[in-house]
């Protein structure tokens, strides 16, 4: 196991040696460290977001009103570093009838969950360097996201978004290649700072390459080993393969794909952890609408596979009933039907839910979305009604938001 724990940091040596060796600049730069304050730039974002939750078992629905808003200023790049720090604000607007998930006594438990608490805290504050060409280094609190977000993601979706501390580099030098590398010691959590649930504690690498040189696909190869401080007995390390690609034959016509594997087991004080995961996928994409059907298995193996970092909500349903894998795993079989009409964006969405380990039928879901942007404005309403058969309770989600930035 330690052996190859030492393995994977030497890919993370050899990729920042790869990034020692070249030595052209690879952004323009200004001249002074006042200049780089004085030409760096001010971001403000507001989010305004409604969401009732209806949930069977539970007396009160919940109505969240919460506005975030964000303020955030970047750097101008001088002698190859820049510097990034922002800061997000959510208010409830309103009474707090929900149950905001922290953990704590405003949690209040006559509601359904809505994990949207209060508070103000730094959402990402980094040093860069961008004296290498085809490269990044970055060091500090800040956003990762890779590939589809379903490992590795920042949760973007809650009002408080999921951050990392620690240092990643991104290195393209080499032709059709992309290696990003990332050590992370800690995981700002969508619950909040005030929350015991709001940081996990983590000893974590994560090594993600991504191949370009296919005409019509992209290949990557992953390896994600989560040494959990925090809760040690789930410490897994995830291995695994993605293929994706959208070959076109005509101008309104196409086709994509995704096929995905990867192999979850214990790494550092984990207990016995085994499962698998599987993903394919095939869309037709005919004019300004793409129709899509997939297949995606966490399996159960000698525990269920897991994916703690992930963005969940844009998997296995917007109700959120599966952001903790099930102890007999998941399989989910789903339609995706996605396009634009009348300045709208619209997506409808089919999830049938069912165990991977007995015969159990979970249930299943229908997502209805449409969204329309107004120059600096983007509308967006949404709706989740989850139907169970053997697993968790019917429950209704409604969704209304605004938002404007800057």
């Amino acid at each position: 196991m330690q052996q190859q724990k030492e393995m994977w940091l030497a890919v993370g040596g050899v990729g920042a040696l790869a990034l020692a060796v070249v030595s052209a600049p690879a952004q323009a730069e200004v001249n002074s460290l006042s200049e780089a304050v004085s030409e760096g730039k001010v971001g403000l974002d507001f989010r305004y977001r409604y969401e009732y939750v209806d949930q069977d078992g539970i007396d009160r629905s919940a109505d969240a009103s919460t506005l975030r808003s964000r303020i955030n200023f970047g750097t101008a790049a001088w002698q190859g570093v820049s510097a990034f720090i922002e800061v997000d604000d959510v208010s409830v607007i309103g009474s707090e009838r929900y149950n905001n998930a922290t953990g704590l006594p405003s949690a209040d438990t006559r509601y359904p969950v809505v994990a949207d608490p209060d508070g103000t805290e730094v959402n990402q504050a980094w040093l860069s360097y961008g004296g290498l060409a085809d490269s990044s280094l970055k060091f500090g609190r800040q956003r990762i996201i890779y590939d589809n977000a379903r490992f590795i993601g920042n949760v973007g979706w809650r009002q408080n978004e999921q951050t990392y501390d620690g240092f990643s580099l991104s290195n393209s030098s080499l032709s059709d290649i992309t290696l990003n590398y990332a050590y992370v010691y800690n995981v700002n959590r969508i619950f909040g700072e005030d929350s015991p649930n709001g940081d996990l504690d983590t000893q974590a690498h994560f090594v993600n390459l991504a191949y370009d040189g296919f005409a019509t696909a992209r290949l990557v190869g992953y390896g994600y080993f989560l040494d959990l401080q925090d809760a040690p007995a789930a410490s897994n390390k995830t291995l695994g393969l993605r293929l994706t690609g959208a070959p076109a034959f005509a101008a309104d016509l196409g086709l994509s794909y995704a096929l995905e594997y990867a192999r979850q087991s214990d790494y550092a004080d984990g207990g016995n952890i085994g499962a698998d995961y599987w993903l394919g996928e095939l869309g037709v994409k005919l004019g300004g609408w793409q129709l899509t059907g997939g297949y995606e298995l966490l399996g159960a193996d000698d525990s269920a596979f897991s994916t703690p970092l992930a963005t969940g909500h844009a998997f296995n349903g917007w109700a959120d009933k599966f952001l903790a894998t099930p102890a007999d795993g998941l399989e989910d079989r789903y339609l995706r039907l996605d396009g634009s009409l009348a300045g709208f964006k619209l997506s409808a969405r089919y999830h049938d839910f069912s165990a991977d380990r007995g015969s159990a039928e979970y249930g299943s879901e229908i997502d209805l979305q449409a969204a329309r942007s107004f120059g600096d404005v983007t509308l967006l309403a949404k709706y989740a009604s989850y139907r169970a058969d053997d697993f968790a309770t019917d429950t209704d989600k409604l969704w209304l938001m605004a938002q404007v930035a800057f």
